[in-house]
């Protein structure tokens, strides 16, 4: 029972829910005798959308139909009355749910949880940010009556520049809910000496945009548990295709499905992934057994940062080719970033993939193809570190906006994790609003490029690179 005043169930209603009941337990055994044993792929193209869901419902289409329906019509008051009490699985109106979005988290769900020996589920939402919103919200309610209860959380600088307004202006400067910056999230007695008794979560970006910052998830996970707190981690840039930090302690998975899940750029959405019985401080039975249905039916119903259903097929039919659209461009990327460690114009490159990067071996712990083992091309264990990479223009500030101006073939845009090359000046741009000194916290120089590799040919990349950085040499 989510919220609200007790029901009185009628026989009528009863009926329905015994109906339900037989339905949900069809559900959890075929995720669990057959999705469940499927490899990623497989799951990545077919998620819970069976034959037998296209056949007896939905006139035997292949692809997961698109429900351009604001709301659902009932069969009666007691089916009603069933379905607006969450007692029976229902759609009821697509601020809160639509079989479409159900679709694309039932997908999300099983690919973060891939590996992971107990339950997840997901909660779709409108981008990122809003994923970001629905993550930690629930955490900094009031468990005391003091309206004046000290509220704070942990947070690594190295993050994108919308998760640091949020952060330290939405939450902080407007609620007066402190945010604990951590300057060096590899270092675990940072992280445990800023939690105290009013500590409500962790949160940790890895790997950051754009600076590619990473941290030991189990380490923080195992400590954030030992205070009875949970670890939120957004792990966008690497996909569940490279990493999926539920499989190493932590409670929720944020994803600016927007980014690599979407690779052909057709729209923003986002979506939350927790385990199922997560760990938290506050007295909330039902948040704990199930977040992410619990921010689904209640406060994500309540402020509206709902998906549009044809944004998740959309999304949907992009995630399909994941493993190996990250394979590729993981690859094209290294070969990109050793280029570009050679050379004159460039001081300095952010890769995780370069043995030179000071957090290699750490991310070289949790960063893997998935199944690389199972593929004919691998039969091993494979490390790949995701398509995006910082690098530092020789020269200051003008010299990368000039090397930046001179880009032909990759795009200019705020953007990343397109099938197509982009890059952008974080200092500039994604990361303008939160200041020098901000920038400074989170180690964003002036000269830094941010570049996300696409499925294009690296040779072309780096020939385009090249010239530019070549233009930028020149006074």
């Amino acid at each position: 029972m989510y919220g609200g005043d007790e029901i009185t169930i009628t026989p009528g209603m009863q009926r329905y829910i015994d109906r339900n009941n037989l339905y949900l337990g069809r559900r959890d055994r075929y995720i669990r005798d057959v999705v469940k044993k499927w490899k990623f792929d497989t799951i990545a193209v077919h998620g819970l959308y069976s034959v037998e869901d296209a056949i007896e419902d939905y006139q035997g289409a292949i692809i997961e139909p698109i429900f351009m329906s604001s709301s659902q019509a009932f069969r009666d008051s007691d089916e009603m009355a069933a379905a607006l009490g969450y007692l029976i699985p229902s759609w009821c109106y697509s601020r809160i749910a639509n079989p479409s979005t159900y679709y694309y988290e039932w997908t999300l769900a099983l690919l973060e949880g891939y590996g992971y020996e107990g339950e997840t589920s997901a909660c779709s939402t409108s981008s990122g940010m809003a994923a970001i919103m629905t993550a930690v919200q629930p955490f900094l309610v009031h468990v005391e009556t003091s309206v004046h209860e000290p509220r704070n959380f942990l947070a690594t600088a190295q993050c994108y520049g919308g998760t640091f307004q949020q952060f330290n202006v939405r939450l902080q400067q407007e609620r007066g809910v402190e945010c604990r910056w951590i300057e060096d999230p590899t270092n675990l007695d940072e992280w445990a000496a800023k939690i105290d008794q009013n500590t409500r979560f962790l949160y940790g970006e890895l790997p950051s945009n754009p600076g590619l910052g990473f941290f030991d998830i189990r380490r923080v996970a195992e400590l954030a548990h030992a205070h009875s707190l949970p670890l939120v981690c957004d792990s966008t840039v690497a996909t569940p295709a490279l990493l999926r930090p539920i499989c190493h302690g932590a409670d929720i998975v944020v994803q600016s499905t927007t980014k690599s899940l979407t690779s052909s750029g057709f729209g923003i959405c986002g979506a939350i992934i927790a385990r199922k019985n997560l760990v938290a401080s506050i007295p909330n039975d039902e948040l704990k057994r199930d977040f992410a249905l619990y921010v689904k039916y209640l406060p994500n119903r309540d402020y509206g940062p709902n998906l549009h259903p044809m944004q998740a097929i959309v999304s949907l039919n992009d995630m399909r080719t994941l493993r190996s659209k990250m394979d590729l461009m993981s690859r094209s990327t290294m070969k990109v970033a050793r280029f570009l460690e050679q050379h004159p114009q460039v001081e300095q490159v952010e890769y995780l993939g370069l043995p030179s990067h000071p957090r290699h071996e750490l991310a070289s712990r949790y960063m893997w193809l998935v199944d690389a083992e199972h593929d004919e091309q691998y039969g091993k264990p494979v490390n790949r570190y995701g398509h995006l990479m910082s690098f530092c223009v020789r020269g200051g500030h003008e010299a990368a906006r000039k090397a930046f101006d001179g880009l032909q073939r990759i795009w200019r845009a705020t953007d990343l994790g397109r099938i197509k090359s982009v890059a952008t000046i974080p200092a500039i741009s994604t990361h303008q609003q939160q200041g020098e000194a901000g920038r400074k916290l989170a180690g964003i120089p002036p000269n830094l490029i941010r570049l996300c590799v696409g499925a294009e040919h690296p040779d072309d990349i780096i020939a385009d690179l090249d010239q530019a950085l070549g233009r930028a040499s020149k006074k």
